[in-house]
């Protein structure tokens, strides 16, 4: 499954609806409301947690996924040591990461591209994505857009 910096990974793109999410994937395997009242999907096959934002009209803005075909610039991210993720990141112009770790874990985390890199015990475990938030401090949908 491809990343799509800013726009989503694999068919997924920012903005769906759930049922258009479903056309795609099916029904979910799991299916609930958070804290905050988003509808979270949970699809086992491809290991990806899914949350339509209850504030935007329930559209897709975040993705967590850590199926072990995700891939970035067709580099495998899952189960690779940080560093040379991290290395080959650059080459691609994300350079710029901050980093914070609790337990075992440690998040690196572009703003500029909403992604997050989650290790544990310096390999990529989880890869965090998520809608990208303009200059108008609002929400840029990507799906629909031509």
């Amino acid at each position: 499954m491809k990343i799509n910096l800013k726009n989503g990974i694999d068919k997924l793109i920012f903005g769906m609806k759930q049922n258009d999410v479903i056309a795609i994937y099916g029904k979910p395997d799991r299916n609930y409301k958070d804290e905050d009242d988003n509808v979270i999907f949970a699809y086992n096959a491809q290991k990806m947690r899914l949350t339509f934002y209850q504030e935007e009209d329930l559209k897709l803005g975040y993705i967590v996924a850590s199926a072990n075909d995700l891939e970035l610039f067709d580099n495998k991210m899952i189960g690779r040591k940080i560093i040379d993720v991290k290395n080959e990141l650059n080459q691609k112009g994300l350079s710029k990461f901050t980093a914070e770790d609790f337990d075992t874990f440690e998040n690196y985390f572009n703003e500029d591209n909403w992604i997050i890199l989650q290790t544990e015990f310096d390999e990529v475990v989880k890869v965090e994505v998520g809608a990208i938030i303009n200059d108008k401090d609002e929400f840029d949908w990507k799906f629909g857009k031509k």
